[in-house]
């Protein structure tokens, strides 16, 4: 019989972010969007901005995941993040004026833009506005 849930545990430089068992988990990786399912083979993987979704048996949580790199066992996912963030941790004024800079950043670039430091910069204003919605 195949399980129902995996086990997984998220952990920042600052605290357990998150730990105990999911149907099914969700985020973005340099290769692009995964979804996680019990049994799901091994994998190593490098997360990028994006929105977490972690579905437990009560509904769906979100949380804004910016980076961080993820291993996927069959029965349990750890994720090793650099930040990640429950909607009411994020500060929509704060994130809204970070949007701004980043788009400002890319729109106006000039020979000393670091284009891939504005890319993401944007990315997780994004995956922060998007999660507070």
């Amino acid at each position: 019989m195949a399980e129902k849930t995996v086990a997984l545990r998220i952990v920042t430089p600052e605290r357990v972010f998150y730990e105990g068992e999911a149907q099914m988990v969700e985020f973005n990786t340099t290769e692009g969007q995964i979804g996680v399912l019990p049994g799901h083979i091994p994998l190593t993987v490098i997360v990028s901005p994006g929105i977490l979704a972690i579905h437990e048996e009560e509904g769906i949580r979100e949380a804004a995941l910016h980076a961080g790199f993820a291993e996927i066992l069959p029965d349990q996912i750890s994720i090793l993040a650099e930040v990640v963030e429950w909607p009411d941790e994020i500060d929509k004024d704060r994130a809204d004026a970070a949007l701004r800079r980043a788009q400002e950043r890319l729109k106006n670039k000039d020979e000393n833009t670091d284009l891939r430091r504005a890319e993401i910069a944007l990315k997780r204003a994004m995956a922060r506005i998007e999660v507070i919605r």
